[in-house]
């Protein structure tokens, strides 16, 4: 049964990558994937997980009448999903956070107020500034966020849709590259670091340059294919005369959402509380001022620029694509799946640094974070704070999923958001991914001999 789970789990995949050729939406495949994986493990749970440990309990606990066993697996099975369904819901709910808010800031125009002192007129110069902000953004925010808010920002600035997929495929690798260097950046650095196996100065010490070169490397070799000029977009529909809103109002919402966005890691690292939560907060004290300037517009205006307006542009199908996924992926982990996987790549290559290397390209296909974590409890008793086979880890399970769209939270953020097709990333984005990924392995293994 194991193997028939992990076929339907490989066929969602495909239905998932070849979206245009079978004309399904990817996140109609992605729920039936995730829901088909979690009903067969349900009705053979028996089979598939060893119950020496659990039947022991259920004869201690076993009433008079004689309790059946079967209710105790599906209890078991039950207290599984929700755990697993407890992070998946806050991923959720942290990207509709994060994407409302985009959206309010985007309705109040407080994009122009960066566009506009965006001088590039060509579209190499362009990439390297959208690349490198969205790198050090990644830093202070995480990939996700990131990803959401210069997608929105290249929507007002790059007309051709063709050159504009590949500014967002390139905004993956350096949002995925600038995340892996901080503790707050992305999930699998923040994961190592709650562990307490990497500092928070440490890991900006040994990771920055080869995050660097992870970005810089893909940046050389796609920077000849862009030639011309930049097209901009055609701004059609109302103009800012027929519209009330202000100076201020496009100051003040793009003020609140950057700081909004900027607290989520501040409030996790004093209230240790999940991200999602300082989302919410974030996007409760915007809709708040949402509605006390709402009083200084006229009614036309209003309705647009509203919370509830922001809320009906939110593309939920890319919600729903990524419940799928993380419901299939959760499935796996549950069934242990991925940290066998882990256990026998250690028995098999025994070389920390090459499992290091090769869990950040499995996590392109499947969650890094199951894989990070069973590698954590491997070599958490062998392996001393700050050992170098976790700065490895945390760059290698951080930066690995660019080698596939479907391979990070900001990959599948853009691939939803933009309708990104999987072979076109694979095509045109993903050898420059790797490029990067083995790049930055390279300058982490040059700084380690040389410092």
């Amino acid at each position: 049964m194991l193997s028939i789970i992990i076929a339907v789990f490989i066929l969602g995949y495909l239905a998932i990558a070849l979206e245009h050729q079978i004309h399904v939406n990817k996140a109609a495949s992605a729920l039936i994937t995730g829901v088909l994986c979690w009903t067969l493990y349900a009705l053979n749970f028996g089979s598939l997980v060893p119950l020496e440990g659990f039947e022991a309990w259920h004869g201690a606990h076993a009433s008079a009448e004689g309790d059946s066993l079967d209710p105790k697996l599906h209890y078991l099975v039950d207290g599984q999903l929700m755990h697993g369904f407890s992070e998946t819901a806050g991923i959720l709910f942290f990207l509709i956070g994060a994407m409302t808010i985009v959206e309010l800031v985007d309705a109040h125009e407080g994009f122009s107020l960066i566009t506009r002192h965006i001088r590039a007129r060509k579209q190499s110069t362009l990439l390297w500034i959208v690349a490198w902000i969205a790198f050090f953004m990644s830093a202070v925010l995480d990939n996700l966020t990131t990803t959401i808010v210069m997608i929105s920002v290249m929507r007002k600035l790059v007309a051709d849709r063709e050159t504009r997929l590949i500014f967002v495929g390139m905004i993956v690798i350096a949002a995925n590259a600038g995340g892996a260097w901080t503790v707050i950046g992305d999930v699998t650095t923040t994961m190592i670091w709650m562990k307490n196996k990497i500092g928070e100065w440490e890991v900006i010490r040994e990771l920055f340059l080869a995050s660097i070169a992870c970005l810089l490397v893909p940046l050389l070799i796609i920077t000849p294919r862009l030639r011309g000029p930049l097209e901009a977009p055609s701004h059609s529909g109302e103009t800012e005369d027929e519209r009330s809103i202000q100076g201020w109002h496009k100051a003040l919402f793009l003020v609140l959402g950057v700081l909004g966005l900027l607290s989520v890691p501040v409030f996790k690292t004093f209230t240790h509380l999940p991200p999602f939560m300082g989302m919410m907060l974030a996007l409760g004290v915007l809709w708040l001022a949402s509605e006390v300037v709402s009083h200084s517009m006229d009614e036309k205006t209003r309705s647009s620029t509203g919370v509830l307006s922001a809320l009906r542009r939110i593309d939920m199908s890319s919600v729903l694509f990524f419940l799928g996924i993380l419901l299939a992926v959760s499935s796996l982990g549950s069934m242990h799946v991925l940290t066998d996987l882990a256990q026998w790549l250690q028995s098999t290559i025994q070389n920390q640094d090459i499992i290091a290397i090769i869990i950040g390209l499995v996590s392109a296909v499947v969650d890094n974070v199951p894989l990070v974590a069973a590698g954590i409890e491997m070599y958490s008793s062998t392996n001393a704070r700050n050992d170098p086979f976790w700065m490895l880890l945390a760059f290698c399970g951080g930066t690995g999923g660019s080698c596939l769209i479907i391979g990070s939270a900001a990959g599948v953020a853009a691939m939803g958001l933009e309708r990104i097709d999987f072979f076109w990333y694979f095509r045109r984005i993903a050898p420059l991914a790797f490029a990067g990924y083995v790049a930055g392995i390279v300058v982490y293994f040059i700084q380690q001999a040389v410092l």
